[in-house]
């Protein structure tokens, strides 16, 4: 992966090699930290890059932070602000992610929230795919369960989660699979080790709610929109059983990063007939439109850079 150029650091755009922490520094030594991820959309024919719902990714950015009693004057626009700026000076003409980061930055021992300094580091990379088997992954049924709102709410983006989703991932991978889905501690279906979940069943396209320790999705959110409003598929946020994933007719995972990957075997049971399903494919073809600022009626969904 190459490195970025630039880094929005400490208040300013400096060259990334000047973005640095010590290894005293709190969000490092115990996770107080929460991020975003955004992807920005090339469209080459209005040479123009979208930046997909800024705004959303950061008003959750702006929760998670509340979450970890963080205190910023940053807004929804002056962070989308920023973005664009730091992009502009990278120069992209590509397919990128952007990585916010707010976090606790003392360097000292001692584990808590309050008073202690926070900061905000923004970078952009070019990045394409993040499942490279995304029309026809293979999952497993994860033996880790999904962090509890209890515990660290999966809600947020909170950055000391994301070990449970490491763990999930590289067992996952290790084993030979491309993804797994993780159940909560009550054996309900919660969502992928980074992403969320739908089911097709009978027609209708269901997803966890947001009360079973999933992340509230901005991509989950515009794939719900989607399907009400251009496939006239009805959907349903409701509690999910394991077996229902291995007699469903399609499965598929949904993320900024996972963009919408079809999932067509579950623990070596096929998917439907085995492959990537109508409502899937449909969904990525439309998904594609709207983040590359082609689609008119989703248009407010996309923010352009130049």
């Amino acid at each position: 992966m190459a490195l970025p150029k630039f880094a929005y650091f400490k208040g300013e755009i400096v060259p990334y090699s000047e973005a640095k922490v010590g290894v005293l520094t709190h969000a490092l030594n115990y996770g107080t930290a929460a991020f975003a991820g955004l992807r920005g959309y090339w469209n080459a024919d209005e040479k123009q890059l979208f930046i997909f719902r800024p705004h959303e990714h950061f008003k959750r950015l702006l929760n998670s932070a509340k979450i970890l009693c963080m205190q910023t004057d940053h807004t929804t626009e002056s962070l989308t602000e920023i973005t664009k700026e730091l992009i502009r000076k990278e120069a992209y003409r590509e397919d990128i992610y952007i990585r916010p980061l707010m976090y606790k930055a003392d360097e000292k021992i001692g584990v808590k929230l309050h008073g202690l300094k926070d900061e905000l580091s923004i970078v952009a990379i070019p990045f394409g795919l993040y499942v490279a088997n995304d029309t026809n992954a293979h999952v497993t049924v994860s033996s880790w369960r999904r962090v509890d709102d209890t515990a660290i709410p999966a809600r947020g983006k909170i950055a000391g989660a994301y070990a449970n989703s490491a763990l999930i991932k590289t067992d996952a991978e290790r084993a030979g699979f491309d993804e797994a889905l993780v159940l909560t501690g009550e054996g309900h279906v919660s969502e992928g080790s980074a992403m969320n979940l739908f089911m097709l069943r009978d027609g209708v396209l269901v997803t966890p709610p947001v009360t079973e320790n999933i992340l509230e999705g901005i991509t989950r959110r515009s794939v719900l929109e989607l399907t009400s409003r251009e496939l006239g598929v009805p959907v349903e946020e409701r509690l999910i059983d394991r077996t229902e994933v291995y007699i469903c007719d399609e499965l598929f995972m949904t993320g900024t990063a996972a963009q919408i990957t079809a999932v067509t075997r579950v623990d070596y049971r096929p998917v439907g007939s085995g492959v990537m399903g109508p409502i899937a494919a449909r969904l990525r073809e439309l998904f594609n439109d709207v983040v590359r600022g082609k689609a008119p009626a989703y248009r407010d969904w996309v923010e352009p850079v130049y």
